[in-house]
């Protein structure tokens, strides 16, 4: 699937290929932008950061949209992978053991997408936050909305690595992502 397709298929109520993970990536890559906006707003004066340094923050928050724009794409292509893992036959006894090894390793492609989207996103967040309070006070609201997303982004990430946590058995995958969970999440 390509963007275009993932983005009319998040915001399509009678489908159910693209979930949460998706839509928590593209949150992020929403807050990239606003909090890019008010970066290079912000650099008329000093308002407690360079505009130097507010020009970097912006730079670095284009790239961050762009690898989460390519993490909703990715996040929707690992639904797909579990989807055919169920579909697997499961006639046999060796058919059933290779349907059960293909749904563990879908499960770890479809937590590992939320877990690099989550430290994207988690990113953006700690950006935001350091700008507080140090930006145009004129757009002080696009600022806390944009951390707010990436808020939303970050934790709505980590639910989705948790949903599909069951599937995966394999247990250094299990602790890779209960780690990436319990240092990423925003409370």
């Amino acid at each position: 699937m390509d963007f275009k397709e993932v983005l009319d298929l998040i915001l399509d109520t009678d489908d159910v290929t693209v979930g949460g993970g998706s839509a928590s990536a593209l949150a992020g890559a929403k807050a990239c932008g606003l909090i890019g906006m008010v970066c290079k707003l912000s650099t008329k004066k000093d308002f407690g950061i360079a505009p130097e340094k507010q020009l970097e923050y912006a730079k670095e928050l284009e790239e961050l949209r762009d690898k989460l724009l390519a993490g909703v794409v990715n996040d929707a292509n690992a639904y797909g992978i579990i989807r055919d893992a169920y579909k697997l036959p499961k006639e046999t006894e060796e058919e059933k053991e290779i349907r059960k090894q293909a749904i563990a390793n879908a499960g770890i492609v479809g937590a590992t997408s939320p877990m690099e989207n989550a430290k994207l996103c988690r990113r953006v967040y700690d950006i935001g936050i350091e700008l507080e309070g140090k930006t145009n006070p004129n757009c002080h609201s696009d600022l806390v909305i944009g951390y707010e997303l990436a808020k939303i982004g970050t934790n709505g990430c980590l639910m989705n690595i948790e949903a599909n946590l069951p599937l995966v058995k394999d247990e250094a995958k299990i602790n890779e992502f209960k780690k990436a969970i319990q240092e990423l999440k925003i409370g």
